[in-house]
């Protein structure tokens, strides 16, 4: 896999407007949100090598930077949604990890009751649409999100994060036209970690320069942003998402990024398919969360000390998420068929009779 430039040698985004009208109580926050959800995935790897989380865990460490900086740019009217590696994107949406460390466990405490699990985080409240386990099944839900914002007449943009994987999806490619040709408010982010499962980007894609320049075949915008750098990734995301709210135009985003584990925790074969050295040099050369830390020190915005703390205060909240899970009660048998349609759980006619959108 092809790393993006030394941090030494990367243009400085931290000048541009999005960035410097961040206040340093802000830019601390964006540090302490990534540190948190590595502390909750460090967490949740625990115990599910302890047997104690069933089904799948894909973990989002190493790509941290990606939606904490893209979601911090979201307003009122702003929506997104995501793949199966949803935690991230969960907790920089605000959802805490009470309810998302239960959710793990399968219990009744968690965001969706115990039934989702881990590819199925929701908070509508939150403007966070999930959580979806199919390969690309977001990308026309997200296209439907933007179309709901302009049907409304609301200024906002829907953000639909997917892997690089996902680009060769039909439903993607459907997606892409219809944003374009019904000019729909939508940024497709893709979250590039280079590999489609344990298959390389090479092995998988055609492309010419990067995967996000399909986009030039809808007549739409695009860019590829480097992953490891939250400025930058705030920078250039803020342009696609004014340029949603403001010209109601749909861009794809590629963000180069990394993830350290397998495809879910349980890829055999993540260390094979990848050599130790790449996964080393990623470590430590462009983790986000180092690169970001150091650069708030440089600025002087934070202090080692400070550093310290907040990584302290994210592991002890994600053993208190532990204790709270484990405590918490399983969904009752009784329960096992709410949830599943809300004209049903709600009693409406619709639900009482099966007819949804005809008068007989």
């Amino acid at each position: 896999m092809s790393f993006p430039a030394a941090p030494s040698h990367r243009l400085d985004f931290a000048s541009s407007p999005i960035n410097q009208a961040l206040t340093a109580e802000q830019k601390v926050e964006l540090l302490r949100t990534m540190i948190r959800i590595r502390r909750f995935e460090q967490a949740s790897l625990k115990y599910y090598n302890a047997g104690r989380i069933g089904g799948f865990l894909h973990l989002y460490i190493g790509q941290e930077s990606v939606a904490v900086g893209t979601i911090s740019l979201c307003g009122e009217n702003d929506h997104n949604i995501t793949a199966y590696r949803c935690h991230g994107h969960a907790l920089a949406s605000g959802m805490n990890m009470n309810e998302c460390m239960a959710e793990l466990f399968g219990k009744y405490t968690g965001s969706a009751k115990g039934k989702g699990g881990s590819m199925h985080f929701f908070a509508p409240d939150k403007n966070f649409w999930g959580g979806h386990g199919i390969v690309g099944g977001q990308t026309p839900l997200g296209l439907g999100l933007a179309y709901g914002l302009k049907y409304k007449g609301l200024q906002g943009a829907a953000l639909c994060y997917m892997g690089d994987g996902a680009v060769n999806q039909g439903a993607f490619h459907e997606s892409l036209n219809l944003a374009a040709l019904f000019e729909l408010p939508v940024v497709y982010i893709i979250e590039n970690n280079g590999y489609s499962m344990g298959t390389s980007q090479k092995r998988s894609s055609a492309y010419r320069g990067c995967l996000a320049q399909r986009a030039e075949a809808y007549d739409m915008e695009w860019d590829l942003i480097d992953g490891s750098d939250i400025y930058e990734v705030r920078a250039k995301t803020h342009i696609a998402m004014e340029r949603a709210r403001k010209e109601s135009r749909p861009t794809v985003l590629e963000i180069t990024t990394y993830r350290y584990y397998g495809h879910s925790v349980a890829d055999a074969n993540a260390k094979k398919y990848r050599s130790p050295e790449e996964i080393e040099n990623y470590k430590n050369n462009y983790d986000p969360i180092n690169t970001f830390r150091n650069r708030l020190l440089q600025e002087g915005v934070i202090t080692q000390e400070q550093a310290d703390a907040i990584n302290k205060e994210a592991a002890d909240e994600a053993a208190a998420a532990v204790e709270f899970a484990d405590a918490s009660p399983a969904p009752s048998i009784e329960s096992i068929m709410d949830d599943v349609y809300w004209e049903v759980d709600n009693k409406t006619i619709a639900g009482q009779t099966g007819r949804h959108f005809f008068n007989d």
